[in-house]
């Protein structure tokens, strides 16, 4: 008899499920024969939710590497709980998924339309809800537990758990995005006790064991909001002409000890959560904004990195203490600016600390020429701020500012995570790194593609890449192996990027073809191995500088405390690697928040502007239409192909233009154009204009 043949291999991964139905698996390890993702139908998307991880079966395979595959089994769900509309329908009562990756509708039977506990609200501004019936919810935000996940019998059931308040309510869409990304934002009972229980005086015996800095005219520079500083510094100019500097950090590692609540609770968030009118801490207030914050005028416990830096940013010497502060201002970075401009006034009130702050700013344009000459991409990408009135209603977004005051406190925070970073690593400990990686030769020959388009180069050639592995040995003996991309004769290097990145510098594509260069490098992410750090072409590199808000950072403190009491690393390598990728997760999570947060306040603001015309940048073309950015707001839409008049226009993909068939007008990537709002996609959260042709000399907006 011949021999049975043997069952199809299943491939583990995440589902990942698109607005229309279908979805694809993001397998855990790559598959041979498959090149990246396998496609799901809908049938197919439709046994598992967006986020559950699955296992799929390959029915068929096609040419490129393509594959499509079939779910044969859920193997952890992602979402115990689900956010969306509340609906009353004849046939009962639903949620409708906020996430609209999410297909299925949950039913609520019977007795589980009402929570338990009256409504939570815990925002400024929330109206105060009188829920006594189903009917009272129709319409409204909730936040619903699954009892029962959807399958191909029908749909999944769950009970209401809270009630967040009418979609346009104050705040409701912070706490929707909240749910969403299930990110944790109440402190449980415990830990709240405990931050609580930590004296609001520091003992003199702990003062006494530290190095003391009090004396010393020590400042924190941080935006205007800011509620939090973890890091305060000062700079000085020692007598054979080498700079003194020295990045204090606050020592959350002294109020939380690993295993505490407290702790637990910040190993699982792992970052705090930025959102335009809100924040959502890694740990409690009494801690983050209190006893760890660096505020002025008040003693705080600090772990300090003292460098000593030649008239070239070389680092001469390094020691790393545990100390004690007393900043003596809370400086902005506005402020700070306007003080280095040569404001008179501002000058005149901070007399003691001018000096102080010019030798910063020498200093600071030392250590950025240091980075230059070593290949260090410094990518000047602005960031959309939103704008409030006092009432919290969203009045505009703006491109955020970045000044000398900015750059001169991320020069000497890069400093000392460098330094740190290389410390730890000389005394053979282990560590948590944080790496950017070598990107891939198919983005980067994409780029490349654009950059040639504008006259601009990385100057790669065209020949094919491949990938090379090379051995670094570090100073301790150890063995660390990294990829690199070798172009016919030319490694691809964070230089070729910087050359570029000059070449463009205050050109009208500046704005475009850096954020298409950041597209084409890899995610910068945490690895409890040492694979370097491509944009900052950095051999080493960590993040110490902000305890108080991301986990890693608390994590390195440890270890760096560790060789300071000469006591055995704290965590073995299978930990640190195990922090490392639950942290690239959370910082990953927390990101796309935050950025789609910001996304839905433009949409909501651009709400009251459709019919205005705008100027306008094309940022990106395609062959359903081109991508604009306004110029007088940090605000992105699509212009559909079939929406530009007067002609049949066809998307060439050889030169990435739009032409018209028979008038050869043309739209490429940096055209200036005039635009309307024409409506607002509030499915799939985005904005369509329409060109306006001939483009108008004046504007027409209201």
């Amino acid at each position: 008899m011949p021999k049975p043949k043997p069952a199809p291999k299943l491939i583990h991964g995440r589902l990942s499920v698109h607005r229309d139905g279908f979805g694809f698996l993001i397998p855990d390890q790559p598959v041979p024969g498959v090149d990246g993702d396998i496609f799901l139908p809908p049938a197919a998307a439709a046994k598992g939710m967006h986020g559950d991880r699955v296992a799929v079966r390959i029915m068929r395979r096609g040419g490129a590497g393509r594959a499509e595959g079939d779910i044969v089994k859920v193997l952890e769900r992602s979402n115990s709980t689900v956010v969306g509309e509340f609906l009353l329908k004849r046939g009962g009562m639903f949620v409708r998924p906020h996430d609209g990756r999410i297909q299925q509708w949950i039913e609520i039977p019977k007795g589980m339309a009402l929570p338990s506990a009256p409504p939570q609200v815990d925002r400024v501004g929330a109206p105060i809800l009188n829920i006594q019936s189903p009917a009272d919810l129709d319409g409204m935000i909730v936040n619903v537990e699954i009892l029962e996940f959807p399958s191909k019998d029908g749909p999944g059931t769950g009970r209401v758990v809270e009630v967040l308040g009418a979609p346009d309510d104050f705040g409701v869409d912070v706490e929707i995005l909240i749910r969403k990304f299930h990110i944790p934002h109440r402190f449980p009972p415990q830990v709240i006790e405990e931050a609580q229980s930590f004296l609001s005086t520091i003992p003199e015996s702990e003062i006494a064991r530290r190095e003391d800095f009090r004396s010393l005219d020590i400042v924190t520079i941080d935006g205007e909001t800011a509620r939090d500083f973890d890091d305060a510094v000062w700079v000085d100019r020692l007598p054979n002409g080498n700079f003194a500097l020295q990045v204090h950090i606050a020592d959350v590692s002294q109020y939380i000890r690993p295993g505490s609540e407290i702790d637990k609770e910040a190993q699982m968030r792992g970052t705090s959560v930025y959102f335009p009118d809100r924040a959502v801490p890694m740990l409690p207030l009494e801690l983050s904004t209190e006893l760890c914050s660096l505020k002025p005028k008040a003693d705080r416990l600090v772990l300090s990195a003292i460098l000593e830096l030649d008239r070239q940013g070389e680092v001469v010497s390094q020691r790393f203490t545990r100390g004690v502060i007393r900043s003596v201002e809370r400086m902005t970075y506005t402020v700070v600016h306007a003080l280095l401009e040569g404001d008179a006034a501002l000058r005149e009130r901070y007399a003691p600390l001018v000096e102080r702050f010019d030798l910063m700013r020498h200093l600071s344009r030392i250590l950025n020429k240091k980075r230059t000459r070593r290949g260090s991409i410094d990518f000047d990408l602005p960031e959309p701020l939103i704008e409030f009135d006092e009432f919290g209603e969203m009045t505009g977004v703006t491109r955020s500012p970045r000044n000398d005051a900015h750059r001169l406190i991320e020069e000497f925070m890069l400093a000392a995570n460098e330094s740190v970073a290389a410390h730890i690593e000389a005394a053979g400990s282990q560590m948590i790194y944080r790496v950017h990686e070598v990107p891939d030769s198919k983005r980067v020959a994409e780029f490349e593609e654009i950059a040639v388009q504008f006259g601009v180069s990385l100057g790669i050639g065209a020949i094919p890449a491949k990938r090379h592995a090379i051995t670094t040995r570090h100073r301790d003996g150890r063995k660390s192996s990294r990829d690199i991309i070798i172009t016919g004769d030319v490694k691809i290097t964070s230089r070729h990027y910087q050359k570029l990145v000059s070449q463009i510098e205050g050109r009208a594509e500046e704005r475009i073809l850096s954020y298409l260069m950041l597209r084409s490098l890899k995610q910068a992410r945490y690895k409890a191995e040492n694979l370097g750090h491509f944009a900052l072409a950095s051999d080493c590199y960590t993040h110490f500088t902000s305890p108080i808000r991301r986990y890693p950072d608390l994590l390195v403190h440890r270890l760096l405390c560790a060789l300071l009491d000469h006591a055995s690393p704290p965590y073995t390598q299978a930990q640190l690697a195990g922090f490392a990728e639950q942290n690239s997760n959370r910082e990953r999570t927390a990101a796309e928040a935050e950025r789609e947060l910001v996304n839905w306040k433009k949409l909501k603001f651009m709400s009251g502007h459709v019919g205005d015309d705008f100027s306008a940048l094309i940022i990106n073309t395609a062959k359903f239409g081109f991508f604009v950015e306004l110029e007088e707001m940090f605000v992105e839409g699509l212009v559909p192909l079939d929406s530009i008049a007067g002609d049949r226009y066809r998307y060439h993909e050889s030169t990435r233009r739009i032409m018209g068939e028979r008038t050869k007008q043309q739209f490429k990537i940096g055209d200036k154009v005039r635009v309307r709002l024409d409506r607002i996609d509030s499915v799939e959260k985005k904005l369509q204009f329409s060109v306006l042709m001939p483009m108008p000399k004046k504007s027409k907006r209201k």
